[in-house]
């Protein structure tokens, strides 16, 4: 079944990868074809233990809401940003709407990086500093131009953009669901990453914590990846190898909102056709890891969450543009 599966997807976006449209901000979507896939992981904690050595077992005692596996069915096609929305499309978002993020918004700001920061001496301990006015998606602590994935969007920011978006072009914008993401994100595979089982290929597929990064954390030095993909913070989008379905950066640079609500238990009643996640909740999901996450939590079916106006220095969006009859 799983080989069955994976093989159709596969077969379906292989006829649609030259497919592409672009928008007012200079977005390019490809078209995702409609399809199945299994959603999920069952890996055992033996196995996850085996082959992420750095991480403390009990890590992988804690992944209940990535099972049951289950049939998903996306009933219709769709068209994923090929890439995670950037600085610049974000700013020209600002300008044109006059909206003001949330960080700016309530006047208490975001998270940054600070070379002399030491998370051992704050309370919370966290890699970052934060909330702090100082930052925002105009300033992360770390240089970006306009072409590096924006971050430090709460859930809120970013369904602002897909509604602004949505009412200046007359197509509906939104963020995907995290069905969609996840079948984006595999493009036909069942191994951990598009690029395969071992982390090590995600040098080449993904901007995530390795010894570039390790360099500012040297506390954390065993957790990241041993080898050099060239950038300590964010990358330009686009930077590392697409997946089979042309889509870039879903492993790393920024986490990517999406649109569900998270439960534990979700998967064990998700539907099969184009799951939405829960009614309602607390926290939104979101997926694919960032710059700074080790590569255990990189995986095409982790799945971590957040409250709608968190914003961080490792969040950030990719937004599904929906296709019109005929498409």
């Amino acid at each position: 079944m799983k080989t069955f599966l994976g093989l159709t997807a596969f077969l379906l976006a292989s006829a649609s990868i030259a497919q592409v449209q672009h928008n007012t901000l200079s977005m390019s979507f490809v078209k995702i074809p409609a399809g199945e896939f299994l959603m999920g992981s069952d890996e055992k904690p033996e196995t996850m233990a085996r082959d992420y050595p750095q991480l403390p077992r009990e890590r992988f005692e804690l992944l209940q809401d990535e099972g049951p596996v289950h049939r998903v069915r996306i009933t219709k096609a769709f068209w994923m940003g090929r890439h995670e929305v950037t600085v610049g499309q974000f700013r020209r978002f600002i300008q044109a709407s006059g909206y003001v993020p949330e960080s700016e918004a309530d006047g208490t700001g975001g998270y940054g990086w600070r070379a002399d920061y030491d998370p051992s001496k704050t309370r919370r301990g966290d890699a970052f500093e934060g909330r702090d006015k100082r930052y925002s998606w105009r300033n992360p602590g770390f240089q970006q131009g306009d072409d590096h994935p924006v971050v430090n969007i709460t859930w809120n920011d970013a369904q602002a953009l897909a509604d602004w978006l949505t009412k200046t072009e007359g197509r509906r914008y939104r963020l995907p669901t995290e069905a969609e993401w996840e079948y984006a994100a595999r493009a036909g595979t069942r191994s951990r990453y598009h690029s395969g089982d071992d982390p090590a290929s995600l040098l080449k597929a993904a901007n995530i914590f390795d010894a570039d990064s390790a360099r500012h954390w040297p506390h954390w030095q065993a957790m990241a990846l041993a080898g050099h993909d060239g950038f300590a913070f964010t990358a330009p989008v686009g930077r590392f190898a697409p997946n089979a379905w042309g889509l870039h950066d879903m492993h790393g640079n920024a986490w990517e909102w999406v649109s569900d609500w998270h439960a534990d238990d979700y998967y064990k009643n998700s539907p099969v056709d184009d799951p939405q996640g829960p009614p309602d909740g607390g926290v939104k999901v979101r997926r694919g890891g960032s710059w700074h996450t080790w590569a255990f939590y990189a995986r095409s079916s982790y799945r971590n969450w957040n409250a709608p106006d968190t914003r961080y220095t490792l969040v950030g969006m990719r937004l599904v543009r929906e296709a019109l009859p005929g498409e």
